[in-house]
């Protein structure tokens, strides 16, 4: 008999095409044998390649799904996509430590959808500055990083950043190093290479890279073999196929 599997829990937006949100962060855990809650925090309606509209749970309805949840099970590892807005994001980040005491947050900051939607207008730096010391890791690609940071340097950026919490940038959008993500913790920086499979753009990898290094830190890698696993995994998924949407695998 198996024995029972670490316990994972993703808020993300539900999107209906299943390459990214709350879908594809469940399929993600499951390749990984981790068990994976979900709450919802926007419903959006979109195809792999169009973004058509997202209506927004309020916090009160997205805190009543991870309640009851958070009671009975014990949830080391979490990870949150879309919100509403960042003082959302803050009060729900709060609320979750709040629930489980000692649980630790990955934040993937999506700014703006694979599909061209912009989920928020502005960016209140100030509101990020007091999330960031409640956070584990956050994800940002490298625009996101400039304009969470107010720099023109993502790279910069980063490493501004982590100051408050350890941050994976992206480099898919990287143009010196593409494919070659950088973990920063503190003063130390990790680079991880882009591997040699021919890879394909795709709906909602970083949703997916997201949710694997939660589903890794929840079954005891540290965080730089995570996010390195995490890496290899997503760009199975970006080679699995070339149209917009891929198939998971480990």
């Amino acid at each position: 008999m198996e024995q029972q599997r670490p316990v994972v829990m993703s808020f993300a937006g539900l999107d209906p095409s299943g390459g990214a949100g709350l879908l594809a962060d469940i399929k993600t855990f499951e390749q990984h044998r981790v068990y994976g809650l979900g709450v919802c925090t926007a419903l959006t309606i979109q195809t792999a390649s169009d973004f058509i509209s997202v209506d927004w749970l309020s916090l009160p309805r997205i805190l009543a799904q991870a309640k009851p949840l958070l009671a009975t099970e014990t949830v080391a590892y979490c990870k949150i996509g879309i919100m509403t807005d960042v003082q959302s994001l803050l009060e729900l980040v709060r609320a979750i430590r709040l629930l489980s005491p000692g649980i630790r947050i990955i934040v993937d900051p999506v700014l703006k959808a694979s599909a061209g939607h912009a989920f928020h207008s502005s960016i209140p730096r100030q509101a990020w500055q007091e999330l960031l010391p409640e956070l584990y890791l956050i994800t940002p690609n490298y625009h996101e990083a400039m304009l969470l940071a107010g720099l023109d340097d993502g790279d910069a950026a980063a490493k501004q950043l982590s100051a408050h919490c350890a941050v994976l940038l992206k480099g898919g959008h990287h143009q010196a190093r593409p494919g070659e993500d950088t973990l920063y913790t503190g003063n130390e920086e990790q680079r991880f290479s882009a591997g040699t499979q021919r890879v394909y753009p795709k709906h909602g990898s970083g949703c997916v890279l997201s949710a694997a290094i939660t589903a890794n830190l929840a079954l005891g890698h540290s965080l730089s073999d995570a996010c390195a696993n995490a890496k290899a995994y997503t760009e199975n998924l970006l080679s699995s196929h070339p149209s917009l949407t891929g198939y998971h695998h480990i």
